[in-house]
């Protein structure tokens, strides 16, 4: 099996995603759950939609912006870091935004940074001023640098960024943190976060004007229900009339509970849908407030 010969088929959605690394499999599990299956072709390459007509094409999330751009593909999960460099360059380019940021998706969480040796004393950015900073996003800070009104040299490598200020190349450096164990044992330290980056679905600036539509639409309703329930749990149990307020102090993250008496008493029997951790103390706090018959069940599917 191959895909259609030609992108121009606009009775189904395309949607990119990263063939294999850190973003692959959670984006695929997160399509799952909204409902979407698929028959893989023999190269593994694309996904023909089965549950519903939403193909995936298995790329390098490198160039998601770019099939994005040239129509090749509809929608594509991709790291906002990603996509904001490419946009950054279509811009010093003259060109106007073809793609932009649909939904944060929670996950593939890092932050973009700047990094200098340990041996500094970090006072700001006007620090960098007259300095050379290695990074594989220079048009991110270039345009942060431009904010900050610093003139600074931006040395643009394809990768071992830490590796630049001991080598010589740099003085500084502006690249993706996670842990930040790979700048200790270079001998960095992050002394400011220029982007809060994760996992998001980029698509079109303009809206699609077909049946594609649809379903995008029916896909983000579906996802937004995935995200919204991802770490919600249903609380069930009752308690006494007079402790409701107390009661109700301690799930600042619930939806408004459905109550209801029990047998024309004063005691109450609530469920409420809860979105934050539902630990063993807090459940202990909710039961010297008043609550009793307390029960935690999963959510697996909500659609608002």
């Amino acid at each position: 099996m191959s895909p259609p010969a030609t992108p121009a088929v606009r009775d189904r959605l395309r949607i990119a995603i990263q063939k294999s690394g850190r973003l692959s499999e959670p984006a695929r599990a997160l399509l799952a759950s909204a409902g979407l299956s698929w028959r893989e072709s023999r190269d593994r390459l694309f996904c023909y939609g089965e549950s519903l007509p939403v193909d995936l094409l298995l790329v390098r999330d490198d160039d998601i912006p770019g099939l994005i751009a040239d129509g090749v593909c509809d929608l594509g999960v991709v790291g906002r870091n990603v996509l904001l460099e490419q946009a950054g360059e279509r811009s010093e380019a003259g060109l106007p935004p073809v793609f932009r940021e649909w939904r944060a998706l929670g996950f593939g969480g890092c932050r973009l940074s700047i990094a200098v040796p340990d041996g500094w004393d970090w006072q700001g950015p006007a620090q960098l001023a007259g300095k050379r900073i290695a990074t594989t996003y220079p048009n991110q800070l270039r345009a942060w640098l431009r904010q900050q009104q610093v003139e600074a040299d931006i040395v643009v490598l394809s990768g071992s960024v830490e590796i630049a200020p001991r080598l010589g190349q740099a003085d500084a450096i502006c690249d993706l943190v996670s842990s930040g164990a790979t700048l200790a044992a270079n001998q960095l330290k992050p002394v400011l976060d220029i982007l809060q980056s994760e996992a998001v679905l980029a698509g079109p600036v303009q809206p699609f004007g077909d049946v594609r539509a649809e379903l995008a639409d029916l896909l983000l309703r579906r996802m937004d229900g995935v995200l919204r329930i991802r770490d919600s749990k249903l609380l069930l149990f009752q308690a006494p009339r007079e402790a409701l307020p107390q009661v109700l102090q301690l799930l600042p993250d619930a939806e408004p509970p459905t109550m209801c008496p029990v047998d024309g008493s004063e005691t109450l029997a609530l469920q409420a849908l809860c979105h934050g951790a539902m630990t063993w103390q807090r459940l202990e706090d909710l039961k010297r407030a008043g609550a009793r018959g307390l029960m935690v069940l999963p959510v697996e599917r909500m659609l608002a």
